[in-house]
């Protein structure tokens, strides 16, 4: 194939299109984890923890993923079997994860844990490794099957459907409430209207999914060795089963933009973890004068947050828009971070709840650049590598493994800054600050 086709718009589109259901479900969980385990029982110092999982299942999950899927070539495609099975596990677990409270599990506690909050526990172990499992495929469609001169086009259209996949997820509770929907329960309990958030999110998630499976049509793999410039990928081909033996192996040949874009990510995705931790107490708190889980004021700061993070949607979804005007991406990647991290430093002197839209606006200045430039970077980098499903898998690791380490200091750096949740959010923008000194070392 001497020269790579362009895909229509139209074609971009409905590459992506799933990905706007399968945002509305991790946005779901980012702003309403700690408000759900808060309100199971669990204390602000051991929220950080229940955050381990999300990332720690990604990490184990998405190399898997990348690996098994760059050697499936079946009727249904290449990524399609993996984005269909994830789908359908992360609905059912969508329907249970909220009704944790709801389900009369005994108050005794094992390991500092009720019964209540280990069923969620479990739930959001199969949650978001349901969610990883749907998520990967549309990244490494993408890298299979658009050229380069329009893969920045491709990932801004999935950058697109993130964020607006991102703002219907979190306004879902207090929209619900505004319809007259119960965002109060007894104590231990979760709301009706996050539970109704949950369920809605499911239903678009396997609509959306199911467009994008039964419209695209992945390449066979002659097509596919063609289009990259490379040996047809064969059972028959014993070098190229050699050659994907071990993940290990293929880290020790990646690309230098695999490590150099993976440290400014260690520092982002830290600060995000944080944010998605503490930002209900902080709000709760500075805002709303409350600490108390059960109380009407507290389950409202819970619904102001979906607002807040649907401001970053917007915020990022404006910013998406510039970023293609930078003509350095290092440039680009600098000015988005240190903006994030201003937003993230005001946060801690803003007590009135509308002030706090300019924080989260700039907070999504450093989350468009978080989804566009590495991922830009790093296939570009990997273009005609058969393991390009491996090493964006492998990859995904640079976002994981950061959260697994803030969630595990978490309640120890929480100690160290008084206890303070709002203070947390001024701890993420320093973060932010680092990674964006840390794009330097990009090559």
């Amino acid at each position: 194939m001497s020269e790579k086709r362009d895909l229509t718009f139209r074609q971009l589109v409905d590459l992506s299109f799933g990905f706007f259901g399968v945002q509305i479900a991790y946005a779901l969980q980012s702003a309403n984890i700690s408000r759900i385990f808060a309100t199971l029982g669990a204390d602000p110092h051991q929220l950080s923890f229940f955050w381990i999982l999300p990332p720690l299942m990604g990490m184990i999950v998405q190399p898997l993923i990348g690996k098994y899927s760059d050697r499936t070539w079946c009727r249904m495609g290449r990524r399609k079997p993996y984005l269909l099975v994830g789908a359908i596990i992360a609905v059912l677990v969508m329907v249970l994860l909220p009704n944790a409270g709801s389900l009369h599990f005994s108050t005794r506690l094992f390991l500092g844990l009720n019964m209540a909050m280990w069923f969620g526990l479990f739930s959001l172990i199969f949650l978001d490794t349901s969610i990883n499992i749907a998520m990967q495929p549309f990244k490494m469609m993408v890298g299979d099957m658009v050229n380069e001169k329009q893969k920045a086009t491709a990932y801004s259209i999935q950058s697109f459907l993130c964020n607006a996949g991102s703002l219907v997820g979190y306004v879902f509770p207090i929209l619900f409430t505004w319809i007259g929907i119960a965002n109060t329960a007894p104590k231990g309990v979760v709301p009706d209207s996050v539970i109704y958030s949950f369920y809605c999110g499911a239903a678009i998630l396997i609509l959306c999914v199911m467009y994008t499976f039964l419209r695209v049509k992945e390449m066979p793999p002659k097509e596919y060795a063609e289009f990259h410039g490379i040996t047809p990928p064969s059972p028959a081909n014993p070098s190229e089963k050699k050659a994907s033996d071990g993940l290990v192996k293929l880290l020790l040949k990646a690309p230098k933009a695999f490590w150099t874009v993976g440290l400014v990510q260690f520092f982002c995705w830290a600060a995000f973890l944080y944010m998605w931790t503490y930002t209900n107490g902080a709000i709760a708190h500075n805002v709303w004068n409350t600490a108390d889980v059960a109380s009407e004021a507290y389950q409202t700061a819970g619904n102001w947050v979906g607002v807040l993070f649907a401001v970053q949607a917007v915020g990022s979804l404006v910013w998406a828009a510039v970023l293609p005007r930078f003509r350095n991406l290092k440039v680009a990647y600098v000015v988005s971070l240190l903006i994030g991290a201003a937003g993230f430093a005001s946060v801690i002197l803003i007590h009135n709840q509308y002030l706090l839209f300019v924080s989260y606006f700039l907070i999504g200045f450093a989350w468009a650049a978080m989804l566009a430039l590495p991922f830009t970077l790093l296939t570009n980098a990997l273009e005609g590598s058969p393991y390009m499903g491996s090493y964006l898998g492998l990859f995904n690791c640079t976002i994981c493994l950061p959260q697994i380490v803030a969630a595990a200091t978490g309640g120890a750096v929480l100690s160290l800054v008084g206890g303070s949740q709002a203070a947390m959010l001024l701890v993420a923008g320093v973060l932010l600050a680092l990674g964006a000194l840390s794009v330097r070392f990009i090559k």
